[in-house]
């Protein structure tokens, strides 16, 4: 008797992991991890960003004659920081936007999204080059060139797990609807155009290409309206 229900145990077993397999394949699995492990890096670059900001030497101070015309000539610090913060929580809204058009994610799309927060983490750094050389006339063109490749890298690492994501239908939520799917598809190409031009305007005026580099995030900060969702 007791063999026969151990035989019954088994083979409802069997039957509870072949349904999970067919509906959940080893390939994939859902977003859950990849959006907290994606989270915790947006959040550590977002927090670097601060680091660049140095607290004024004591020399500095003496130079400066005092703390608050020391602390105006870090300027270009929070021209950076204000910057790279702005750009980079963008980043992290539009990323899980993104997120939730997934229901499941493939090994693909898991390494995309790795080089996509490579170029995240090391967002801080062409910002702290930035920052530094931004009231160097010699210096500055060349610093935002580098910070716009830095983003143009970033946009074209979104557009790549976009396309990643709506290549295979089964990895989308049911619901979305394709004018949806038409109108990210759009922003990301526009946005990674806008960080190429605004990278190759540096060259003439670095002002204008950071305002571009801006004005292209601010317009991204925007969200799809609803009807072209679902």
């Amino acid at each position: 008797m007791d063999l026969g229900i151990e035989h019954h145990r088994e083979g409802v077993t069997a039957l509870a992991v072949d349904h999970a397999l067919k509906n959940h394949p080893m390939t994939d699995s859902n977003t859950v991890r990849l959006e907290a492990f994606s989270d915790g890096v947006f959040a550590i670059a977002i927090t670097l960003l601060v680091l660049g900001i140095k607290v004024p030497s004591a020399s500095e101070l003496s130079q400066a004659h005092g703390l608050w015309p020391a602390l105006a000539g870090r300027w270009p610090s929070y021209v950076g920081f204000v910057a790279s913060f702005f750009i980079v929580g963008v980043m992290w809204t539009n990323h899980h936007a993104l997120i939730e058009y997934l229901r499941r994610v493939d090994r693909r799309l898991l390494l995309a999204n790795l080089f996509l927060l490579m170029g995240v983490s090391f967002l801080p750094y062409p910002t702290a080059v930035l920052a530094q050389n931004l009231a160097n006339p010699v210096t500055r063109t060349d610093a935002t060139v580098f910070y716009g490749v830095a983003l143009a890298f970033n946009s074209l690492t979104y557009n790549v797990l976009w396309w990643l994501g709506r290549s295979q239908r089964t990895l989308l939520e049911p619901n979305v609807h394709d004018l949806g799917l038409r109108a990210i598809t759009r922003r990301y190409a526009l946005t990674l155009l806008g960080a190429v031009v605004a990278t190759g305007l540096a060259v003439l005026n670095v002002w204008l290409s950071l305002a571009i580099h801006l004005a292209v995030y601010a317009v991204n900060a925007r969200s799809e309206p609803a009807s072209d969702i679902h």
